[in-house]
């Protein structure tokens, strides 16, 4: 896929609850990518959760999670010739990077980003906009 302006700053982040999904760039050039541990709820969790917890969301994809804490988001530098794997419901940013157009390989099911796209807004929800120091 062929990518031109990603600033390295981010406000949201995304995951695919069915997917695993695995990046890298064309080249090996420096990349960053934001990332946080999966929060997918299993149902039985929702039918059992007798504490009433309010943070569990259901996805406009139907699946159930907890969105992720300002505070649990990483970012990692990338270069060389590196390929990422994100396991099934990982939240990610990016790729982002300082040029001004990047080409990268991504593993992913045709339709992923319209049947299992689900995405959190940090600056909306939490006030928050992710800026990277390189």
């Amino acid at each position: 896929m062929h990518i031109e302006n990603r600033p390295l700053k981010f406000s949201t982040i995304t995951h695919h609850a069915s997917v695993t999904q695995c990046l890298g760039s064309v080249g090996g050039n420096v990349w960053y990518l934001g990332v946080a541990k999966p929060s997918i709820v299993d149902d039985y969790e929702v039918k059992d959760d007798t504490g009433g917890n309010n943070e569990i969301v259901q996805s406009h994809c139907g699946h159930f999670y907890v969105p992720p804490a300002v505070e649990s988001v990483r970012v990692f530098r990338v270069e060389g010739s590196k390929f990422l794997k994100l396991n099934r419901g990982t939240w990610h940013a990016g790729p982002l990077f300082k040029a001004d157009t990047m080409d990268f390989y991504n593993l992913e099911l045709s339709n992923t980003n319209v049947v299992d796209h689900t995405t959190h807004n940090f600056k909306r929800e939490n006030g928050v906009v992710f800026l990277i120091n390189d």
